[in-house]
């Protein structure tokens, strides 16, 4: 993994846990010399993750729309920001940069970026690893949601092995690195051991 696409809200949320652990993101990734991808906003979650890369000497690329650079004030001091016209376009920019995808806790688009490319990965459009930061539990309930998809037919087991969760950004990292899902354990049958 040489790049990482982090999806984040634009708030910073009502727990600082929250900010530590987009610190804590920003940080992992660039010690590791991996280049952060990202929304490209100066905002929330996403703007103290790219400055805690930044901070710890990382590469970070931001891909922002014409739209939300007026609302959101793309951040200036990134090593490369893009400017595309609509949201497919940042999109598919995101992740044609990325080798692996991590959603920190975010909202409505946090949420259908890490769904948008976790469907690409079940329908073999790429096979990128993607993790899920779940600080404070706050996936608990999706990952409830998800567990009950599974048991009543919805969600086969395959589609779910993929996604790698964990509490701490360095290791979901270096699990996500190695691909290595915990199979003997899936978080969808015993997350609490996670």
């Amino acid at each position: 993994m040489h790049a990482v696409c982090v999806y984040c809200g634009s708030s910073a949320g009502t727990d600082p846990l929250y900010a530590q652990a987009a610190v804590a993101t920003g940080h992992a990734i660039a010690s590791r010399a991996m280049t952060l991808i990202y929304g490209g906003g100066s905002v929330g979650l996403m703007n103290v993750t790219a400055d805690a890369a930044l901070a710890s000497g990382g590469r970070v690329v931001g891909v922002i729309t014409e739209l939300l650079m007026e609302r959101e004030v793309g951040h200036m001091g990134l090593s490369e920001l893009h400017i595309v016209e609509n949201m497919h376009q940042r999109k598919k920019m995101m992740a044609d940069y990325a080798d692996a995808f991590i959603a920190l806790p975010g909202g409505l688009g946090t949420l259908e970026e890490l769904f948008e490319v976790w469907t690409w990965r079940q329908l073999g459009y790429h096979n990128k690893p993607i993790g899920l930061l779940n600080v404070q539990g706050y996936y608990d309930p999706l990952l409830d949601f998800l567990a009950q998809s599974h048991e009543q037919g919805f969600v086969r087991t395959e589609v779910l092995a993929p996604l790698v969760v964990d509490t701490d950004p360095a290791r979901l990292l270096e699990r996500m690195a190695g691909s290595q899902v915990m199979q003997d354990d899936p978080w969808w049958r015993m997350r609490e051991a996670i």
